[in-house]
Order: structure tokens, then sequence, then C-alpha cells
């Protein structure tokens, strides 16, 4: 199997693209080990010393380092560990989590809102390692979270306020402003 590597605008997060697809449906998110319990693949990446968090989309896996290691020795080791856990043929998580959004009790506003995350901007932060999650939409305010390689990159802020949030009054007049969920 051949995993391809690509950096991502975070230097602390590097995106490993396999062969195969990661996850059919939705994201995960692990921000430590026993958070990944429920994958035996982020568990496997958690048990190489240096890595920080883990962030599984589509068909690639985003891994971040702690601050005070270096991609030129956690790399391979990452690629072993990818390795090793496709060739067991473990799943990449034991159940995957069913989607909490129910899309029928959405108003027009919200439902405006997901589908320009879900063609406009989705597609665009996994193609730097990323995604973003929607919240809620509150007195013309919209709560996102950046997730993988853009959760602690660095333009993460300049492209909510920037980029999302003059996407999204651009179409949705209603729109005020748009923030990182806490």
């Amino acid at each position: 199997m051949f995993i391809q590597t690509e950096a991502t605008p975070n230097p602390s997060t590097l995106k490993f693209i396999p062969e195969q697809t990661i996850m059919a449906q939705g994201t995960a998110n692990f921000n430590d080990k026993d958070t990944a319990a429920r994958s035996p693949l982020a568990t496997r990446l958690f048990d190489v010393e240096g890595v920080d968090s883990i962030f599984l989309g589509s068909d690639f896996i985003t891994v971040t380092k702690e601050d005070d290691k270096e991609w030129q020795v956690l790399k391979p080791m990452v690629l072993e560990a990818l390795m090793n856990h496709f060739n067991s043929g473990d799943a990449v998580v034991k159940e995957e989590a069913a989607s909490t959004e129910d899309a029928a009790e959405d108003d027009d506003i919200v439902k405006q809102i997901k589908e320009l995350l879900e063609t406009r901007v989705r597609p665009a932060v996994a193609q730097d390692g990323g995604d973003i999650i929607f919240h809620k939409y509150e007195d013309g305010i919209v709560y996102l979270t950046m997730m993988g390689a853009c959760s602690g990159c660095p333009s993460s802020g300049a492209t909510l306020k920037h980029g999302i949030e003059n996407m999204l009054r651009y179409y949705i007049p209603e729109i005020q402003e748009v923030r990182q969920a806490e």
C-alpha cells in the first residue's frame, strides 16, 4: 500500500492519504488516547511518541505533532503505524457514530448555511487536511469549529472571519458574524 503525505498550512500537522476510504461518512477527531478508544487506528497512532492529535476524514488522516517533536523523526513512525493498521485488517473505528444533525428540524437559514458549508467550504478545508463543523445559528451569529489540520492553524481565524464569514454573509444577508464555537 502506498500512503501519500502532504504538508498542510499548519506546520504541526501532516496529511496522510492512503489508497482507501477512511471514514465512509462523517469525520472523527481525537485529542488524546482516551478519546481514541473507539478507533483502533487512532489508538495505534497515539502509540507513536510525539503524536498530539488525530483527525480522520473521508479519505485522509491528519496527524498533529507535539511542538517539541520534528516531522523528520515522526513521519516514518506514523507511516509504519498506518501500514501496520491497514495490514492488520482492523476497523478504523469500532462503530461510526450516527450524525446528530436532523435536517428536518432545521429552519431555512440553517439549511442554507449547512448547504454552503457542505458544497463550498468543506471541500476546501479537506484539501488542507481539516474539516469544519456547524454548531448553531443564533441571533445572526454562526458558530463553527475548525477540525484536523485547521484546528491549530495560524490562519484558521482569518479563514473563519474573512473567508467563510464573507461568503456566508454574501449568500445569506441575515448572517452578521461567524465565530469559533467554544
